[in-house]
């Protein structure tokens, strides 16, 4: 690459020159390349070990004058190809220029600035964003990385660090590479040179820790290896980095979505040193994710940035200190102490901004107010006029009245004619026909509500004691203010544990969730979503359909159409919301909680909160959320109970039990009127509350279950524990449980006050922070997915050997292969994306599919079938043939059909496979022009020859001859039910255009065969032979046609004949040598040249073809094609089983550990450059 001119004062010291001309050197690092001696493994190792491995490229120009002792280096390049072009072009385009000048200080003026020139045009065509915002250090760090490993333009550099690799015990010091899908490493010490490379989707454990033989260090599991890594500078940066990029790796195996750099992020005022803009995005993306789950916020929630300051409480007469944290659509405060007080405030209630006086007091402060009358006061604020001009920009941007749909999160397009529910008529005809309407009960009120305003007013001690608590909600409100700019304090807190009432519920559960921003944004969007989804048929809506009933059967309120009916818009507009998810059982059950306090479009926003921001991926195809926290309780089991957790892994308990109680949130194992007070704490406090009372269960029955023996007890004790927590300042009457009722037996345990159940979580596992949970389920995520993905593999290779030859061992190679193809074009690209490829609602062995490009791929590095120059169209055409629904994918069982056809099939069968590649639908439209013409013309006859005979008779036999036919298609639409074997008299007639193909691909095949001579011959013998049938047979099928066709079509000339028959194959297969003869290679042996000439010189000319033999159009090759030749497949295989030679070429085993043996070399080698060096070369 150019670069700006820099002065080098010694040109000689560590660098060796190579070429040279009067003004321009070209010089080599040593230690790069031959040679070097001693002083090239230190010069090597010292680039390694010291920062100047990124900065110093193994090669550069200098330019030197006569009379000065100052040189200027004005190029360098990672590759002698590289710096090559460089020099080439200087020394015709400058080299005659500069030398008429007669000053050197004009010489070096002008190439100077000639130089400057070209970067400066190089820079303004450059279209990439980051490579403008990445720092020269940094680009040459990237271009470095891309040429030790190979990697392609597409992979990008996020950071490297100087770090020691431990190989063995000895630390190896170098350079750790992180981008985008791979951890690289490389070091070169003494002439030792150490490459790694690790794809992040491979990564089965990413740990920091410290031990007694490696110091403070970072280790990072695959399946089969383990790798450390210390001596960082920054080791926490690095591995934080590490855990995003492992994440997001994590996140393409479970949706197959590549990722894609952050556009909407401010450019910095600066090129930041040494820092990537992916390094930036990454940053952001985490501080964004951390801001929007500390204040429960939406996906497209961007932060703009964060200052400290204090906050006037009212409530509590004091400044509180914390930060506040500005974004596109809020404003929001959290405490520096955990729980004293947090703050949101959307920018849509924001009435007035203001500077208030500063004093000594109360030092640069800013007012806030809202349209709701509450005011905040903000102090201590660092840049004051800077702040309130953000606020100012993001409130121009905030609309005043009304909202539109026009968030990124949703999945559905809002209708521009639709107008907000509360602006429709009730009465009006167009809203009735409607399935949502403000008209439904459900639409305005939650279903308890509807079930008790009929109900007599109850004057007991429960129902006042339920006033009471309103009461003291109601006095809350008024002190720390009411709706979203609510102040939430340890005192909410307090509120919450000790139960929301009936009628706040809904209101407190759409505050603390989030789920009213989303709502308050998104004004008629579910209405609009109900008319879409509903009427619409899928697995989905099949589901639903099924659970609907399910749901709470023991409550009225779904004993009736009113209930089940909402249920079944909200679950149904959700899963056309997010087809991702769709429905997942344990989701109508949590729905139908919401729908008890909250009207529809409320409980379905919540529905929306829950499963896409609370339990990340708990309800998507295979519960993946679930289960990631189901292990983040069996460590934290293990950390509280230590004693305990031993017990439950020998009776495998833990697992049994806590996926029923984190999917459901407990409503389905405890009493409802308890399990929702559960769902109050978690609304408030997250998932946390969960674990801990999980925990509380565990600690309250550790006696009874450790005196247990088996599974089946320790079930049974947790069963009747839950079943027996009791609400008793419950309002409602009382509602069944179930499965109490079932298990409650002669002598039922004594109840629990929920109340005490969960005041005793909190005083024995209160001390559970989000922050560590979330970094436990990082982990156990990792393990998840991995396992899954180990889970699907053993179902498709245990599938495929009931369908294949493959061993176990084969087949699971071939399947990470495969995998591996699918998951590289995620990344670096492919003709369609790798979500439109995956689908995760197939079967295993239909998930992954590839397309042509990554097909031919693997064709190319595995099929035993090497044809040259015509393995491609071969590849193409098996892809064809594979891929039976034509979708233009293959997935991994169509992939090993055919793979195993030609390992491991008889001769019959790898013959079948050759004959169909030379049909329809193989043959593209263009190749199979002249085929579909010889076909249609076969075909077209018989119909009318049938038509003319039943025109002879009368109606009354047509009738028959229908009824006939009816009952005929329903035979043989029974019989198409049935699994139906291909023999070899079901395969179609070949032509003579297919034929000549044929030939042509054998000829390749044969090219690189030992005994190609005998095999030459022997395909001759055998093209000559199938001729002739192919003669014979074309007198029989057009006797009765040839007299008409005869009359009607002028006689052929004698130049048409002779260039008929054989003749034509002759030319053809002299034609077929696909590969051209390299310089080196133009003396070939007597052998090769001789079996050629066998089918090149004519000998297989045939004398005996009839004179009336009819010749229509299809020119190929100047040639004119016989179109009613046509032999058969068993034609075929008989005349192939005459030639031993070709008997032996068909039957031999090929090596298949050979193939993937190569191939695996072959991938490590694409990431790997060539060294000169001796290396050692890691790979997984």
């Amino acid at each position: 690459m150019w670069i700006h001119p820099e002065e080098v004062l010694l040109a000689g010291a560590l660098w060796v020159s190579e070429r040279a001309n009067p003004f321009f050197i070209l010089q080599r690092r040593k230690g790069h390349g031959r040679g070097g001696g001693l002083s090239g493994l230190l010069v090597g190792t010292l680039d390694v070990v010291l920062d100047s491995s990124a900065r110093v490229a193994p090669y550069r120009i200098l330019l030197q004058t006569a009379d000065s002792q100052i040189y200027w280096n004005v190029a360098c390049g990672s590759s002698r190809k590289e710096i090559t072009e460089h020099w080439d072009w200087l020394e015709s385009n400058l080299l005659q220029t500069i030398s008429i000048f007669d000053n050197d200080e004009d010489v070096t003026t002008f190439v100077k600035g000639k130089i400057s020139g070209i970067i400066a045009e190089e820079n303004r065509l450059k279209q990439g964003e980051e490579q403008e915002e990445d720092c020269g250090k940094f680009r040459e760090a990237e271009l470095k990385m891309r040429r030790l490993f190979g990697m392609p333009e597409e992979e990008k550099l996020v950071n490297y660090y100087s770090c020691s690799y431990w190989k063995g015990r000895v630390p190896r010091q170098g350079w750790l590479y992180l981008s985008v899908n791979h951890l690289c490493f490389y070091s070169f010490l003494l002439g030792k040179e150490v490459t790694l490379v690790v794809q992040w989707t491979e990564v089965t454990q990413l740990e920091k820790n410290a031990t007694l033989v490696f110091p403070e260090s970072v280790r990072v599991s695959t399946r089969h290896t383990e790798h450390f890594f210390s001596m960082f500078l920054n080791i926490n940066d690095t591995f934080k980095l590490m855990e995003q990029l492992a994440t997001i790796a994590m996140r393409q195996l479970l949706d197959n979505e590549a990722f894609a750099a952050d556009r909407s992020l401010p450019k910095p005022c600066k090129t930041l040193k040494n820092v990537s803009a992916l390094k930036r995005d990454l940053d952001a993306r985490a501080k964004n994710e951390r801001y929007r789950m500390m204040f429960r916020l939406t996906q497209e929630e961007r932060l703009d940035g964060h200052t400290d300051c204090t906050l006037w409480t009212p409530f509590a007469k004091m400044h509180v200190v914390g930060q506040l944290f500005i974004s596109n659509n809020y404003i929001c405060f959290n405490s520096r102490e955990e729980g004293l007080c947090q703050l949101i405030i959307p920018l849509r209630e924001v009435s007035i901004v203001e500077k208030a006086d500063s004093s000594s007091v109360l030092p640069c402060p800013v007012s806030i107010s809202t349209k709701n009358k509450m005011n905040f006061l903000f102090a201590n604020l660092k840049d004051r006029d800077f702040l309130v001009q953000r606020i100012s920009d993001f409130l121009q941007r905030t609309p005043d009245s009304s909202w539109g749909d026009t968030s990124p999160l949703s999945l559905i397009g809002h209708s521009a004619s639709s107008t907000a529910p509360s602006s429709l008529s009730s009465g009006s005809e167009s809203v009735r026909a409607r399935h949502y309407h403000p008209g439904l009960p459900t639409a305005s009120h939650g279903l308890l509500q509807l079930y008790h305003q009929d109900a007599p007013e109850d004057l007991g001690p429960k129902a006042m004691k339920e006033k009471m608590k309103e009461e003291a909600w109601n006095i809350h409100f008024s002190e720390f203010g009411r709706g979203v700019c609510m102040y939430r304090t340890s005192r909410t807190r307090e509120h919450v544990l000790n139960g929301i009432p009936e009628r706040l519920r809904g209101e407190l559960w759409l505050l603390f969730s989030g789920a009213q921003n989303e709502m308050a944004t998104h004004p008629g969007y579910y209405g609009d979503l109900v008319e879409q989804a509903m009427g619409l048929c899928s697995l989905a809506t099949e589901e639903i359909e099924r659970d609907l009933h399910r749901s709470m059967p023991e409550h009225r309120a779904f004993q009736n159409e009113t209930g089940i009916a909402a249920l079944r818009r909200v679950l149904t507009a959700y899963a056309h919301r997010n087809p991702g998810i769709g429905y997942c059982q344990a989701m109508n059950i949590v729905t139908s909680v919401l729908l008890l306090y909250c009207p529809e479009e409320e409980a379905f926003w919540l529905l929306v909160a829950l499963c896409e921001r609370m339990l990340p991926d708990y309800y998507n195809t295979r519960v993946v959320g679930a289960l990631v926290d189901q292990g983040v309780f069996e460590e934290l089991t293990r950390a509280f109970l230590p004693l305990l957790y031993e017990h439950m892994q020998e009776l495998g308990v833990i697992s049994t039990i806590s996926l029923s109680w984190f999917l459901t949130l407990f409503l389905s194992v405890m009493p409802f009127d308890s399990a929702v007070l559960l769902v109050d704490c978690f609304f408030y406090e997250g998932i946390k509350v969960t674990f801990q009372v999980a925990l509380a269960v565990l600690h309250d029955n550790m006696d009874a279950l450790l005196s247990c023996s088996d599974e089946g007890e320790a079930m049974t004790i947790l069963g009747r524990y839950l079943d027996n927590v009791v609400n008793k300042q419950t309002v409602a009457p009382p509602i069944p449980h179930l499965h109490a009722l079932l298990t409650s037996g002669d002598d039922p345990p004594p109840e629990i006050d929920v109340f005490d159940l969960i005041k005793s979580s909190y005083e024995k596992f209160g001390s559970l922070r989000s922050d560590v949970i979330e970094q436990m389920r990082f982990k156990q995520r990792l393990k998840v997915i991995q396992s899954l993905e180990d889970t699907a593999k053993r179902s498709v290779v245990r599938a495929m050997m009931t369908e294949s030859a493959f061993s176990i061992e084969e087949l699971e190679e071939l399947y990470c292969l495969f995998k591996s193809k699918h998951m590289t074009s995620c990344y670096w690209g492919s003709s369609s994306s790798a979500a439109e490829r995956h689908d995760p609602s197939l079967p295993y062995l239909e998930q992954y599919r590839i397309d042509p490009a990554q097909f031919t791929q693997l064709f190319n590095a595995l099929a035993p079938w090497v044809c040259g120059g015509h393995t491609s169209t071969l590849s193409t055409r098996l892809f064809r043939l594979l891929d039976q629904n034509k979708d233009g994918l293959v997935n991994f069982k169509e992939f090993i059909t055919g793979l195993s056809g030609m390992y491991h099939g008889d001769m019959t069968e790898k013959l079948k496979l050759l004959y169909k590649l030379h049909l329809p639908p193989a043959l593209c439209p263009e190749e199979a022009e002249s085929a579909l013409e010889a076909t249609h013309f076969f075909t077209e006859e018989e119909p009318q020859g049938e038509e003319v005979k039943d025109g002879g008779g009368d109606i009354e036999e047509k009738k028959e001859e229908k009824v006939k036919d009816y009952r005929y298609y329903l035979r043989m639409w029974a019989k198409e039910k049935e699994p139906k074997t291909e023999t070899i008299k079901d395969l179609p007639r070949m032509n003579q255009e297919q034929f000549i193909d044929l030939c042509k691909t054998l000829y390749n095949m044969f090219s690189e065969d030992l005994l190609e001579q005998q095999l030459y011959h022997s395909i001759a013998t055998v093209a000559s032979l199938l001729l002739r049938i192919g003669e014979v047979g074309k007198k029989f099928n057009n006797g009765g046609r040839k007299t008409d066709e005869a009359a009607a079509q002028a006689p052929p000339t004698e130049s048409q004949r002779e260039e008929s028959g054989e003749s034509h194959v002759c030319r053809a297969l002299a034609d077929a040598q696909l590969e051209p003869v390299a310089p080196d290679e133009e003396i070939k042996d007597d052998a090769s040249l001789s079996s050629y000439s066998v089918v090149s010189s004519g000998s297989l000319q045939c004398d005996d073809i009839a004179d009336d033999t009819v010749l229509i159009g299809g020119q190929r090759r100047g040639s004119v094609l016989d179109v009613d030749w046509s032999i058969t497949f068993e034609q075929v295989l008989a005349s192939l089983l005459t030639e031993p030679p070709l008997v032996d070429f068909f039957e031999k085993k090929r090596d298949f550990q050979n193939k993937m043996a190569a191939c695996k070399a072959q991938r490590a080698v694409e990431r790997q450059t060539s060294s000169t060096s001796d290396h050692e070369l890691t790979s997984t």
